[in-house]
């Protein structure tokens, strides 16, 4: 585990043109990649890369947090169930929920 995480620099992507959202952040060998969407005060939308062997856990989420499988399959582990999500699936992890992201694979999602 690397749990090296990089962040672009700028804050959100440019408004009025149109992404596609697999291209938002490219894949970082050893690394967790992410480039903010949109950010506002109290929300955000993220896109993150995982590389394989990497593992990214939070304490606990402080609101709803929505996350879509856009590349690859995520391993998630939230509270003590753990869950496969395949290309192009989604879930919901409850505020004050532990949860951790383990890459078997690469992968991308987005995060809400």
């Amino acid at each position: 585990m690397h749990n090296k995480v990089k962040t672009d620099i700028e804050k959100e992507l440019p408004k009025s043109i149109a992404h596609i959202v697999l291209e938002i952040v490219e894949y970082v060998p050893h690394s967790i990649a992410r480039k903010t969407i949109i950010e506002k005060e109290d929300n955000s939308l993220t896109a993150v890369s995982f590389d394989e062997g990497e593992i990214f856990c939070e304490k606990t989420t402080e609101y709803d947090t929505y996350v879509q499988v856009i590349d690859g399959n995520a391993d998630l582990t939230m509270g003590k169930k753990e869950i496969k999500l395949k290309l192009g699936e989604s879930i919901i992890i409850p505020e004050n929920t532990l949860f951790c992201f383990i890459a078997n694979e690469p992968f991308k999602v987005t995060i809400t």
